[in-house]
């Protein structure tokens, strides 16, 4: 028999050795189990054993006091069954709520590093009261066959990213899937997702969280809320089980590594939005569940008194740049990239990972820089939501070391107010068609640091953003008092749904004019869900709480022909292609507005209505470029000039052209002002302009041209 099978202690027939103090958490070795778990302020550890799905433990272990390597407990359990396990830690040590020490060994601890958690297998399954241990620690099978599967890092220029809702986007009855709201429906929906262009998903939490959390009433129905959204993680290193068709088997892991697999089979990357900035445990009126009970004072950020400091809204703060918080955020994501393949990571206010103990900001924070400089997230795409609940904002300024993307957040509130006829932001607009170099040229970052978006799960959906003048977010329970205010949104005269075929032909040409702006802005386009199907929200822009058939995608609009949600979904589609085409709107650097191909065009030049005159001043609400093709290629698309007007003013305004070189002449591709599916030439349809010189833009319209050599087309 091999030594590592000899017990060297026995507790109540149990056979017991010592263990190993990484890897943390529950792990396979020969013949058992070795639990390892950290506190730097506990005095005692018990294990606590329960058989699957059963109410109370079949054994309690303590830790022998020389089971202890440093501050991490660890002992090697022989003889169990995995399959059948449920495990949790009891923590003795001193209860001291100034001094920030909340130990109590009545409770049942869930380990942080859980790979899988029992108590929440299905989606809205109502927890008993009397549960002595709601979120229970599993190891999950470890079966999955990859094959030659890796992650697949895109590059960064050419991502189209669409951010989504695992539940939401398959479980209105018109998805038509068989498992509806799951990692399997999902799978299903691929080719659509393939069909609208999008190469990168960013999953919205998928980390195990508590959709029963929410303790408020919708007003207006009696029903209960929920936490739909998932931005309260209970566990960081398990899926969540409630968005497996399979959860209630325990095989939650292997669908969502299924899920991976078929997106990377199909070309799409995977970004996991993760939420490091705060836990479940909320404040001291929230439950303990993990971290306050196994080391409060070190993983939370604490007032003098003892009290959490609150930087995320959301009751507590992780303490992330203490040395073992930053080794645990990074041995997270260690685990997902290496057991999952995942691609990359959007924080979840990211702004709180740069603040030190005290909750001050860092001139250097250690954790951005190492998870900059991590060979194992060397591949990785890193996101950051660059602000924090308490009043950091960091868009253009984000601690990067050269690796970090960033949620803009100022091309979003330019682009809302250009597009809806706000004077005064052209010239704003402008530097986010370049890529915002204003922003992010000083420092050395490149225009794909830049995420652009109109529209994300945070706020009003594109269709509701012209629809609506304020938020009606009454349901939440909350009197309307959440939810951002100043949306830059117009409801186009008259407030929610209107039938005025003015009003809704109005609303239509808006959300065309808004794709068109993103997909022609050099950085990196971000689709919210639903966006290209007409999707609503009813007015409601913090829709956290709602597992409602209004909060889901509506699928109905992709099979009606008529539909505004068709026609847009068309001019997604065909935009995505265009950019995909056109490597001029993909680039790695930045324009430098002069002629670097001697060729007598600069590579990106502004206009007005009259060429070369651009107007970006405190009136203006128009503004026009040309983009030069490659003159050293006679023909396709790297050869087209590509020509953009934008006319937000409530008048039609006539744009003289630039003119182009010899033997070339312009084509017109898109014009928002025109109906579905005329408001998009597909290519090798573009339609030759009749005169040359001029075009009229309708009143609140974008019109693409691009310039190419007669025999182009034939």
């Amino acid at each position: 028999m091999r030594a590592a099978f000899h017990h060297t202690h026995e507790y109540g027939g149990f056979r017991l050795h010592y263990g190993h103090a990484l890897p943390y958490g529950a792990s396979h070795v020969p013949g058992g189990v070795n639990f390892s778990i950290f506190s730097a302020h506990a005095t005692a550890c018990t294990l606590v054993l329960f058989r699957k799905g059963e109410p109370q433990p079949y054994a309690e272990i303590p830790f022998p006091p020389e089971c202890k390597i440093g501050d991490v407990y660890t002992m090697i359990v022989y003889d169990l069954d995995y399959e059948e396990l449920e495990y949790g830690f009891r923590m003795e040590g001193p209860l001291d709520p100034k001094a920030g020490h909340l130990f109590d060994p009545k409770r049942i601890l869930l380990d942080p590093f859980a790979r899988e958690i029992g108590g929440r297998d299905v989606w809205l399954s109502k927890p008993s009261p009397e549960e002595i241990y709601p979120h229970r620690g599993r190891m999950p099978f470890e079966d999955f066959d990859w094959g030659h599967d890796r992650p697949i890092n895109l590059p960064v220029e050419n991502l189209v990213i669409y951010e989504m809702h695992v539940r939401g986007f398959t479980r209105h009855p018109s998805s038509g899937v068989r498992h509806p709201g799951t990692y399997e429906g999902m799978i299903e929906k691929i080719p659509y997702l393939q069909s609208i262009g999008v190469n990168c998903v960013e999953l919205m939490p998928v980390f195990e969280f508590d959709e029963y959390e929410n303790k408020r009433i919708n007003p207006e129905t009696g029903k209960p809320l929920c936490n739909y959204w998932g931005y309260s993680t209970v566990g960081f290193y398990a899926p969540k089980s409630g968005y497996a068709a399979t959860g209630h088997h325990g095989t939650q892991v292997s669908e969502f590594k299924k899920l991976i697999k078929a997106l990377h089979v199909a070309g799409i990357s995977v970004i996991l939005d993760v939420v490091f900035n705060h836990t479940a445990e909320g404040d001291l009126r929230g439950p303990t569940i993990s971290f306050r009970g196994i080391d409060n004072q070190t993983y939370y950020m604490l007032n003098p008194d003892g009290s959490y400091a609150n930087y995320t809204g959301c009751g507590n703060t992780l303490n992330c740049n203490h040395p073992v918080v930053r080794s645990f955020v990074l041995d997270c994501l260690h685990y997902w990239v290496s057991e999952f393949h995942i691609d990359g990571f959007r924080f979840d206010l990211a702004s709180v990972l740069g603040r030190d103990p005290n909750g001050h900001p860092l001139a250097n924070p250690p954790l951005l820089e190492a998870l900059a400089h991590d060979p194992i997230l060397a591949g990785c795409d890193l996101i950051a939501e660059a602000w924090d609940a308490g009043g950091l904002y960091q868009v253009g300024n984000f601690p990067a070391y050269g690796r970090w993307m960033e949620w803009n957040g100022h091309y979003r509130d330019a682009a809302r107010r250009f597009l809806r006829g706000d004077a005064g932001v052209a010239g704003d607009v402008v530097q986010g068609i370049l890529g915002s170099p204003n922003l992010y040229a000083p420092s050395g970052r490149r225009p794909t640091a830049s995420v652009n978006f109109l529209t994300c799960h945070d706020g009003f959906t594109l269709r509701d953003l012209y629809s609506y003048n304020g938020k009606r977010n009454l349901a939440n329970g909350e009197e309307n008092r959440d939810g951002a205010n100043d949306n830059y949104c117009w409801n186009c005269g008259v407030e929610g749904e209107s039938e005025d075929p003015g009003i809704k032909t109005l609303r239509a040409r808006l959300q065309r004019n808004a794709m068109a702006l993103l997909f022609l802005s050099q950085g990196v386009p971000m689709l919210s869900m639903g966006d290209e199907l007409d999707r609503t929200q009813l007015g409601n822009n913090n829709a956290y709480c709602h597992d409602e058939e209004w909060n889901w995608l509506d699928w109905s609009p992709e099979r009606d022909p008529g539909s505004n949600g068709a026609g847009l979904k068309r001019f997604v589609s065909l935009m995505a292609d265009f950019r995909r085409k056109h490597s001029q709107l993909r680039r790695k650097e930045y324009f430098t507005g002069t002629d670097v191909q001697g060729c007598g065009y600069p590579d990106i030049g502004w206009h007005g209505v009259k060429p070369r005159q651009p107007d970006w001043g405190p009136d203006s609400r128009s503004l026009a470029f040309m983009i030069a093709g490659d003159m050293g290629r006679s023909f396709g698309p790297e050869a087209d000039f590509i020509y953009a007007a934008f006319n937000m003013w409530h008048e039609p305004l006539t744009f003289h052209l630039p003119v182009l070189p010899s033997g070339m002449r312009w084509r017109l591709v898109v014009d928002t002002a025109r109906p579905s599916p005329d408001d998009f030439l597909e290519f090798g349809s573009e339609q030759l302009i009749a005169d040359q010189s001029m075009v009229t833009l309708t009143e609140r319209s974008v019109m693409i041209l691009i310039g190419n050599r007669m025999g182009r087309l034939g």
